[in-house]
Order: C-alpha cells, then structure tokens, then sequence
C-alpha cells in the first residue's frame, strides 16, 4: 500500500511515525524540517518519553511520488487551494484523499442529506478549484483530536490523544475506509468510522470558531476567554449562532453550549494555534473555522450578528499586523 503525507507538519509527523514501518511510506514537506528529515531521519518522542527515529522518504517535489492509494492532507484548510495541482500527480483513478484539516471540509456538501447538498464552499474552496481538481468522490473525512508539536526540525512531540475519526460523505463504511481505519488501528491509534462525522466535526468548530479568534483579539489564553464573563458571553453567542445552522443541517449537537465551554477551560492555559500563527506573522485558518459558519447561515438565511462582528474585528487586526510588518 503506497501512503503519502502531504503537510507532513507536527499531526502529519506523528502519523508518520507511527505508519512508518507498515507501508510504502512517503513525505512531502519543506524548509529545514525537510532538510532534517531526509538527512537524520524522522524522530517521534511519544508523551510517555519513548523515541524513535525513522528513515522516511521525504520531498518537496510531489510528482516524484508517483500514484498513491490513500493521500493524507494534513496543511491548514486555508493552503489546499494553493496546492492542489501539486497534488494531482499523486491522485489515480483509485485514490482516496483523507482530509485531516480543521473546521468545515471542502467536500463538505457532498453527500449531504439536503437540498443543499453538492454545492461549493466558497470560503475553503474558491471558484470550486479543489472541488473540480480533485473531485469530492475521492474525499473521506477525518476529524483531528491529537496534540503534537515540532520541537525542532525533524522532531515532533507527541503531547495527548491519538483519535482520528473517519467517515465517507455519505455516511457509509465502505472498503476504502475501513482499510485505512484498519491501518491505523493496527499501528496503535484509534481510528472509529463514523456515519455521522459532521456531527464531529461541529463540535470541534464549535469551540475553534468561537475561542480562536477571540485569542486573537484579546491575546488571552483559553482558560481566560472562557471563564472571563465578557468574552465567555461572546464566545458562548457565536456558538449558539453556529449551533443554530448546524442543526438546521441535521448536525446532533452531543453536547449543550455550556458544557462545551466548560470543556475549553477545562484545557487550562492554552494558546490556540491562531494565536501563535498570528503572532508568527502566519496566515490564519480564518475561511474554514469562521467564514464558513458564515457562508452556511447566509445559504440558510440565518443570522449570525456576534460571528460576523468578531469575523470584522479580526480582519481588522490581521490587517493592522500585515501593515505594520511591512
């Protein structure tokens, strides 16, 4: 089985690390993490402290790769679109592309039980570009719960989880995800297939929608923001406005609002990773963690008031940071 890693960043290094030894493995990454990944090998420290290296084949060049059988996307939602003609050498006929990216999927009206089903996100996929490329048949579905880090180039850190949930668009457990889900099982992670991973995949966003960017506004730290009342109203607004949507697209909201929040602070002192994106001078993962809640409720004719209020101010800040760095 031939399995590439495209993004192979921190989640897509710890996957790597643990798939490395039971298929034909393959890397595709950039900078020094990829200069010390082909020099020295890729290196895992496992939060109980164990370690191991690796020798991986890892690339900048993706069309070396040749034709793969399942392609893991792993970047930030907001760089597929950059990179999908990069990805087309490596996508045959028989391809299935994991969608390991935060917030609402590219593919995600595929397959939907809705009158809006098979229509494009603008918001994580401009003019359609990765949806008439790559085609939204190849896609499954992958919800991302573990915690890892770079330490340093060629070494990630895996910190906590080791859950990646699956599932097909349509809510099926077909062959193609249950032999990735199998593979997974088989090299120590959890891998449950869903037939309803949208839920999962809202109650993720439901946080990340609400406390990223808020992070980004305020610089505060998660216990903060949700324990704070000020920001605690606003975050818990934006979630009702989200919930409204997703429930009106047949999402099962497992949890109630509260309880979701009492989850974040349950986290502690974090900084969300938009926060240190943005004090990193990087793009931020702002069209599939907030532009898209706002592009469904506008599809709905729902309103979301505090989203777009919030959706502004950052736009705002970004713009203020970008300017100044100039």
């Amino acid at each position: 089985m031939k399995v590439c890693i495209y993004g192979a960043g921190a989640i897509g290094g710890f996957v790597a690390s643990r798939l490395a030894n039971s298929v034909e493995l393959s890397l595709v990454a950039r900078g020094p993490h990829l200069r010390a990944m082909q020099e020295q090998g890729l290196t895992l420290v496992e939060a109980d402290g164990e370690t191991k290296t690796n020798q991986v084949t890892a690339t900048d060049k993706a069309a070396s790769l040749g034709v793969q059988d399942y392609v893991i996307v792993t970047l930030k939602a907001h760089s597929l679109p950059t990179i999908v003609d990069d990805l087309l050498p490596l996508i045959g006929p028989m391809t299935t592309v994991i969608s390991a990216v935060n917030g609402i999927p590219w593919w995600y009206t595929h397959g939907l039980d809705s009158k809006y089903a098979e229509r494009c996100m603008e918001s994580v996929d401009p003019g359609g570009k990765i949806w008439n490329a790559i085609g939204p048949d190849k896609a499954v579905g992958c919800v991302v719960y573990p915690s890892a880090e770079i330490v340093q180039p060629g070494v990630i850190r895996h910190l906590s989880d080791n859950k990646f949930s699956l599932g097909e668009p349509d809510g099926t457990k077909t062959d193609r995800v249950k032999m990735f889900a199998d593979l997974m099982i088989d090299n120590g992670l959890k891998a449950p297939v869903r037939p309803r991973l949208r839920d999962e995949i809202w109650i993720k966003l439901w946080g990340n929608l609400a406390f990223n960017p808020l992070s980004v506004l305020t610089g505060a730290d998660l216990y903060t923001l949700a324990t704070e009342p000020g920001t605690r109203t606003i975050a818990r607004n934006m979630m009702l406005e989200a919930q409204n949507i997703g429930e009106e697209l047949g999402i099962r909201f497992s949890v109630d609002v509260d309880r979701r929040i009492a989850g974040a602070a349950a986290v502690g002192a974090h900084r969300t990773s938009m926060l240190q994106d943005f004090d990193s001078g990087r793009p931020l993962e702002i069209g599939a963690l907030v532009g898209a809640v706002q592009e469904l409720g506008s599809m709905l004719s729902l309103p979301t008031p505090t989203i777009d209020m919030v959706h502004e101010l950052l736009a705002q800040r970004i713009s203020v940071r970008d300017t100044r760095g100039a």
